[in-house]
């Protein structure tokens, strides 16, 4: 069996991951305690990709909880969930980061990292076959930023064949909850463009717009936020989990869904959302999940992906449904819209789809698209950031945990970097005049190399 190890990190990494185990138990028919009170063989058959099985048929999800304060594990423990994880996955230290990038990455991240690599060695030596890590975290604070880019990093160099994945929340345009959120998701980008396989980009003001205005939710809090986020994040891993028509495993989607090896930030989706008044007077469809995935305004990231172009799209299908009906949406998709995917990748769309259907549904779509539109988040980082690091406002709090103010200069020219990359890639044609012309292939002269040749990792 082809297992994950799961990471969260950060207050917000422990949030959506304690919302994600409990979407994942609905599904295994695993409850509370961490017993089975399921009523389909499908849901034990490969249990083991997210838990372990301890003993007297309890379940164990397969997780670490890391933290550099307390209290988030501590309201974990008090919550309904907190008899489900195994007592030593609980890993925090006891200063906190105090939203700073430095602080998570070099001092007190960096102390208590052993000790999450320690448990990550074990955790993975107990698997038949470790398919791969995915860590939850958001890059606004410190936690999740510092620590989790460097845990993302020292993991990449004890498992460079293993695929990683990085669920991640980025600042969004209108909610800002930290001052100096934009230096700490700056500082964040460039480690995930190099160790990340896979980077999610969620949002918290796309995932408001989708409650407000999808499904009427005069107030959404964050449990429901972190719902949307959990129900993409079983929908990618649904191939592993479940038997299907078409599978698609991580590596599958890895290889599928990313044509250069620095660009691979996606936007998720998911389908169908409907406000629990109008359920009922829809009937679910192949077609109409198909038209909504594909909708702007179920992107989880505040990007407009008609402003881009699609290098590459995934759709997993959950549910009972055809094949073939399947195909001719998609295809459908890629002919009426054929100026929103870039023409020198034929057939861009990768497709799965799984039988067995989400609790309460007759079946679901996941999306998962790679655009030249997630620029415009990349871009809006990078502005925010030169605007405080011209007048170096805040440095003086990284600098004094023992960082270079030169570090700050080479993220920022990293982001743009990125930027420009997808950018190059939204204009380019399929004509014969581009060839040689794409990243990784570029014939750069020596004043316009940026500080590290584009195609490396």
């Amino acid at each position: 069996m082809r297992e994950i190890v799961h990471i969260q990190i950060g207050q917000c990494g422990n949030q959506i991951g304690a919302k994600f185990w409990e979407v994942i138990g609905e599904e295994h028919g695993i409850d509370v305690a961490g017993s089975y009170c399921g009523d389909c063989a499908s849901q034990l058959e490969r249990i083991s990709v997210y838990y372990n099985e301890a003993h007297g048929k309890k379940y164990v999800p397969r997780a670490l909880l890391v933290d550099l304060e307390p209290g988030t594990m501590d309201s974990i423990r008090s919550s309904k969930l907190g008899a489900l994880f195994h007592p030593d996955s609980f890993i925090y230290g006891n200063s906190g980061a105090g939203n700073n990038w430095a602080k998570g990455h070099y001092t007190e991240g960096a102390e208590l990292a052993e000790r999450v690599l320690d448990a990550v060695r074990s955790a993975s030596e107990a698997c038949d076959c470790l398919q791969g890590f995915q860590l939850v975290h958001s890059l606004g604070g410190g936690t999740g930023s510092g620590m989790g880019t460097l845990l993302l990093g020292r993991i990449r160099e004890d498992f460079p064949d293993r695929i990683v994945n990085a669920f991640s929340v980025l600042p969004s345009p209108k909610v800002s909850d930290t001052v100096v959120e934009p230096y700490n998701a700056a500082l964040s980008l460039p480690p995930l463009a190099r160790h990340a396989d896979a980077c999610f980009c969620i949002d918290n003001e796309a995932l408001y717009d989708i409650c407000l205005r999808t499904l009427k939710l005069a107030a959404p809090s964050y449990g429901d936020l972190n719902h949307l986020v959990s129900l993409t994040m079983s929908g990618v891993t649904t191939s592993l989990r479940f038997p299907g028509q078409l599978n698609a495993d991580l590596r599958k989607l890895a290889v599928n869904m990313v044509p250069f090896p620095r660009l691979h930030f996606f936007t998720p989706g998911f389908a169908p959302l409907t406000s629990r008044g109008g359920r009922q007077y829809r009937a679910l469809t192949v077609a109409e999940l198909t038209q909504q995935v594909f909708d702007a305004r179920n992107a989880m990231a505040a990007c407009d992906p008609r402003r881009g172009r699609y290098l590459t799209v995934a759709c997993i299908f959950r549910g009972r449904m055809s094949t073939r009906e399947v195909d001719e949406q998609m295809l459908g998709v890629q002919t009426r819209h054929s100026g929103c995917f870039v023409e020198w990748i034929p057939n861009n769309v990768k497709v799965a789809v799984c039988d067995i259907p989400p609790p309460g549904l007759s079946m679901a779509a996941t999306f998962i698209g790679n655009s030249t539109a997630v620029q415009e988040l990349l871009g809006r980082v990078a502005e925010r950031f030169s605007a405080m690091f011209r007048r170096r406002a805040f440095v003086h709090w990284y600098t004094s945990e023992g960082m270079d103010v030169g570090e700050f200069a080479e993220a920022e020219s990293d982001i743009r970097d990125l930027v420009s990359e997808y950018q190059q890639l939204q204009d380019a044609s399929a004509g014969p005049e581009d060839d040689g012309e794409l990243v990784g292939e570029a014939e750069m002269e020596p004043e316009d190399a940026p500080h590290e040749p584009r195609g490396a990792l």
